[in-house]
């Protein structure tokens, strides 16, 4: 009998998440290990009956939430307890909280109730030991990933001018898609032209915001991520925080150019592939969008190189660094 993995998510409508879980569940992972998906809501009244092996979490801790968490632990003491923290971050903290002590606290009490926790970048695991918020022998780091390969089979495309800017996700505060538009209406209107893709409690918002902008196209919800980046010549990522940002993974896949808030795990993942710019501020992402429609054919082409080759073959070891978890948990 396979060893059974929960996997609880808050909800089904979770973007980069659940891109990557459902790649996960799809993986030949699922000839050693029987995954199961359910939301914290469906599963509170089955919880002890489905006796898993280990339990993931990936639902955003709060303080209401820590009573489920001990819920989690009385009801199924055997299994092992992995909290996936896909949310928080220091960008997350400057941008939202207004009480660190409180809400440092609050992770300190949930991850201390877990076996592992598991940090999405670099750059979030550092945030989490800097301030104590879980002990060392206790996190470990997989950078997020999902199953690549339409990504890395999508052809070159020629470099046309004006280039075609590519921006999809959630239409929320944190994508900070408000001001990448504030950003185009810096630029000339015929320097170049934006695909932004997504939907979202922000939609009226951009959609005013979106007046007087005749370079800019919105595509609605994208269903198919490699497709939709096939059009463009290059992705712009303008996060106010971001733990990792499994949108860079895609772009770089796709072989596109990359401008990205500089922030959390999106600066690790930019090194000759793109720009970097600060978060929240409207006129540098002007000038770094301006800036790469000034760049050489071949210069954008060789970022766009460079950014496949650097995930080539993250999928791969996005799976190994998996399976190799779930199996050392088992064994304890």
């Amino acid at each position: 009998m396979k060893p059974k993995v929960l996997q609880l998510v808050g909800d089904n409508e979770m973007g980069g998440i659940k891109s990557a879980l459902n790649s996960l569940i799809n993986s030949h992972l699922s000839e050693q290990f029987e995954f199961l998906t359910y939301t914290l809501a469906e599963s509170k009244p089955i919880l002890h009956t489905l006796q898993a092996d280990i339990t993931i979490l990936h639902h955003a801790c709060s303080w209401r939430d820590l009573s489920i968490f001990w819920s989690l632990r009385r009801l199924t003491p055997r299994s092992k307890v992995v909290i996936h923290e896909h949310h928080y971050s220091a960008g997350f903290e400057q941008v939202n909280v207004s009480s660190l002590a409180r809400f440092r606290l609050m992770l300190k009490l949930s991850y201390g109730l877990a076996d592992i926790v598991v940090a999405v970048s670099q750059a979030q695991s550092q945030w989490m030991q800097q301030h104590q918020l879980v002990s060392p022998n206790k996190i470990i780091t997989i950078p997020q990933c999902r199953d690549l390969t339409n990504f890395l089979s999508l052809p070159s495309k020629p470099i046309n001018h004006p280039l075609t800017l590519a921006a999809y996700g959630r239409f929320c505060s944190q994508k900070g898609f408000d001001d990448l538009l504030k950003a185009m209406k810096l630029l000339p209107p015929l320097s170049v032209k934006l695909h932004l893709g997504g939907s979202g409690v922000q939609y009226a918002e951009l959609q005013e915001l979106a007046a007087g902008l005749n370079n800019l196209q919105f595509f609605g919800k994208v269903t198919d991520v490699p497709s939709f980046l096939a059009q463009c010549d290059a992705v712009v990522i303008p996060s106010r925080w971001e733990p990792w940002g499994t949108v860079c993974v895609e772009a770089k896949a796709a072989g596109k150019p990359v401008i990205v808030s500089n922030i959390d795990g999106l600066t690790e993942q930019v090194q000759n592939c793109g720009i970097l710019v600060p978060s929240q501020d409207c006129g540098e992402l002007a000038q770094a969008i301006a800036s790469l429609s000034q760049q050489s054919n071949q210069t954008i082409a060789a970022w766009g190189i460079s950014g496949r080759q650097s995930v080539s073959d993250a999928w791969e070891i996005y799976l190994h660094n998996w399976e190799k978890l779930l199996w050392d948990l088992l064994k304890k």
